[in-house]
């Protein structure tokens, strides 16, 4: 079988691999990958053939990285929090959120949010939320 085809049909089958599993990204920026091999699979033999996938593949894997990271930070599946201890401006505080014990932070530097109170989550940054007070 012809090498460009077969690198086409790796690239197919690996971008249908993230439309049925969703991996992040991985398996679509491979089958990118694949598609660019077969476009020139017609000029290289086929073991540099290989080392051009995995260096692309790589090379993809990592600049995509930057683009679902962000999204991934901003990812929150409730907006409401209560407070379990008092957050003073500028330090960290406890919240419940989703059933949980969260450390969070107020999004701004000049409120105190009492222990008790509802507020929104507007962020995270690791694992830490970012939150206002819903009277705001």
């Amino acid at each position: 079988m012809n090498p460009t085809v077969l690198w086409l049909l790796l690239g197919a089958g690996l971008c249908l691999v993230e439309f049925i599993l969703p991996t992040a990204f991985v398996a679509f920026v491979t089958g990118i990958s694949a598609f660019c091999v077969a476009m020139v699979a017609h000029w290289l033999p086929v073991n540099l053939q290989a080392i051009v996938w995995v260096i692309l593949s790589i090379a993809m894997v990592l600049f995509s990285r930057r683009f679902v990271n962000r999204r991934a930070n901003l990812k929150l599946d409730a907006s409401e929090a209560e407070t379990l201890t008092e957050i003073r401006s500028g330090q960290l505080g406890r919240v419940c959120y989703e059933g949980n014990s969260w450390a969070a932070r107020c999004e701004s530097s000049h409120l105190d949010i009492p222990a008790g109170v509802r507020v929104y989550v507007v962020g995270r940054k690791g694992t830490t939320l970012i939150v206002m007070p819903e009277d705001i």
